[in-house]
């Protein structure tokens, strides 16, 4: 599944909901009694992955992860919806004792040569967004925002293009450090899934990263798609530790729940764990199987990789 499916997703259901006269974010159920132990590592579910369990909306599928234990969300689309449904998100998200994860802080940007031309129109563009989402983290309670350096220019040689990508990246900066934000950037694998895209590997990231210099932006370790880039997750993971602030998970091939695929994200988990990593662990994939069934599948498949 591809980041602009989740991110569409995501806002268009965004949308839908905030369209209703008194929309299904409203509806509030009874939650069970008993809550399941929290995983050791905070992992994010999005809207959507246990919509069988929890029919009621946003609100009540939070309340079903919190149930089963997990202790984050995460939303690619929350810009997208409304004021008043990302409030009641992070008042929700703090009464459950939830962390926010990620949302995506310049949708428009991301899939164009903005960053690696030094063009006056394309920075203002992503800088008003910056803007924005400093409001939007605000009222859901969130820390971390994905920042993708957007497509390569083919008649820019690469070094110019890096000069570029690392001054729009510094002008952010100066807008999410006063407020204590943190923007991450994701690599993406341009062998299946994103090509022609500026930041594909962890090194490529890291070396941003420190020229940057700035504790606002950080690198969002995508262990799917890393593992199609480079694999050796976890000795890259070691060497750019200094600069990871987030995890994000799906297993490869079919980037669904781990054990699904060939990565031993038991190993990974523990490792990250094990190192002191206290962030957000985004579980930004698809179910392999339908209905409730394939929603449990989830939910056990993270207690069997939690388990260390």
């Amino acid at each position: 599944m591809e980041r602009r499916e989740f991110l569409a997703s995501t806002v268009a259901a965004g949308a839908a909901i905030a369209s209703a006269a008194t929309g299904s974010t409203m509806t509030t159920t009874t939650a069970p009694t008993g809550r399941r132990a929290p995983f050791k590592l905070k992992y994010a579910p999005h809207q959507g992955m246990f919509r069988h369990h929890a029919p009621g909306g946003i609100l009540d599928e939070l309340r079903f992860m919190a149930d089963q234990g997990f202790t984050a969300f995460e939303d690619n689309g929350m810009m997208g919806r409304s004021t008043e449904e990302q409030e009641q998100i992070g008042t929700l998200l703090r009464e459950l004792g939830m962390t926010m994860g990620v949302f995506v802080a310049s949708p428009s940007t991301a899939w164009r040569p903005s960053f690696v031309r030094a063009n006056k129109d394309d920075r203002e563009q992503f800088l008003a967004e910056c803007r924005q989402a400093v409001d939007v983290a605000k009222r859901c309670g969130a820390k971390w925002m994905t920042v993708v350096p957007g497509t390569l220019e083919a008649r820019l040689e690469m070094g110019y293009q890096t000069a570029n990508v690392i001054d729009q990246l510094r002008l952010a900066c100066e807008i999410f450090e006063p407020h204590g934000l943190v923007m991450v950037l994701e690599p993406l694998n341009p062998w299946r899934d994103h090509p022609n895209m500026y930041l594909s590997k962890i090194p490529q990231a890291f070396e941003v990263c420190r020229a940057v210099n700035s504790p606002a932006c950080k690198i969002l370790f995508d262990i799917y798609h890393q593992q199609i880039t480079e694999g050796n997750l976890i000795p890259n993971i070691d060497l750019a530790w200094s600069e990871i602030a987030y995890f994000q998970v799906g297993d490869n091939p079919g980037r669904a729940e781990p054990g699904t695929g060939e990565i031993n994200y038991r190993n990974v988990f523990r490792h990250i764990h094990r190192k002191g990593f206290e962030g957000v662990v985004g579980m930004e994939h698809g179910n392999s199987r339908p209905g409730t069934e394939g929603e449990q599948a989830v939910i056990d498949a993270y207690r069997a990789a939690d388990g260390f």
